[in-house]
């Protein structure tokens, strides 16, 4: 039997802009990719933006939507002239709605290596809880 070899590819997704919008700077803007987890008492998110750090995210939340804004610099190279590109280089931007079990006063984010990373606590309310069983009269 022979292996088949499959290969993923996928491509970046641009950020499309309504007509009541319009961004400022002048390059291209991406949608990030992103997984979502969900633990017992947090939701985490984890966003590829690749060189993008700490300094060049924006995140802020607004009517319960948590929108993502990354700026990249695109750096040329000193003395190189670019002769063929597969990677496109933009900003990133996305945004989530987030329910009400989210606690917004405990958000968290993090960045490394180009991953977003944030925790998304449960409000006490939200959060799974054992109910006890008792014998009944």
């Amino acid at each position: 039997m022979s292996e088949e070899k499959k290969e993923l590819e996928v491509e970046k997704q641009e950020l499309t802009t309504t007509e009541d919008s319009e961004r400022t700077r002048d390059c291209q803007c991406f949608v990030p990719r992103s997984d979502i987890y969900e633990a017992d008492d947090d939701i985490y998110v984890v966003v590829d933006v690749p060189g993008a750090d700490n300094e060049s995210i924006d995140i802020t939340l607004e009517k319960n939507v948590l929108t993502i804004n990354a700026y990249v610099d695109p750096g040329d190279i000193e003395g190189y002239s670019l002769a063929f590109a597969e990677y496109q280089i933009g900003d990133y931007q996305r945004s989530f709605r987030l329910s009400n079990e989210i606690d917004r006063e405990k958000i968290e984010a993090t960045v490394k290596d180009g991953v977003l990373r944030l925790v998304l606590p449960k409000a006490q309310e939200a959060k799974t809880r054992k109910i006890a069983v008792k014998v009944g009269a």
